[in-house]
């Protein structure tokens, strides 16, 4: 993962709406699926082979939770925000199962940004992220509102 330096972040002023921040990519397998999950999300299609056959999903599946936490670090690496993401609220959609096998990638759009009225330090600024397997196919949706430091403040 690429690691940024306190220069390299950004603040209030340095987003633009439509801005896109992209990520590496991150390859799951099997074992990263059963690890998570028998932590986590202990059910059977996230934990057996043989048992995931007899589900909803007929597969090994990676827990939704695991691929939010996926996308959450590939987030962090590519979305260089001084002082970190600053969670505010959002939501999450899971729009198809994560498989072994699969690779992850996450864009991330910034879709509006709102100076604070009351405190000049700071503002809120939401993205949209998307992550999509090696199909391109989109797994999970998370917008996301996100506390921001002003130039000022740093």
């Amino acid at each position: 993962m690429q690691s940024t330096t306190m220069s390299d972040q950004l603040t209030l002023e340095d987003l633009e709406l439509g801005q896109v921040f992209r990520s590496q990519s991150y390859a799951i397998d099997a074992a990263q699926i059963k690890t998570f999950a028998s932590q986590f999300d202990p059910q059977p299609f996230h934990l057996d082979e043989e048992l995931a056959k007899k589900t909803f999903f007929g597969e090994l599946v990676a827990s939704g939770w695991h691929v939010a936490a996926i996308t959450m670090r590939l987030l962090v690496a590519s979305t260089p925000i001084n002082g970190g993401l600053v969670g505010a609220g959002g939501d999450i959609r899971w729009l198809r199962p994560t498989r072994p096998g699969d690779t992850l990638q996450v864009e991330t759009e910034i879709v509006e940004i709102k100076p604070s009225q009351s405190r000049t330090d700071r503002g809120t600024v939401t993205i949209r992220s998307t992550t999509r397997n090696q199909d391109g196919k989109s797994v999970l949706v998370m917008n996301s509102r996100l506390v921001v430091p002003t130039r000022s403040a740093v």
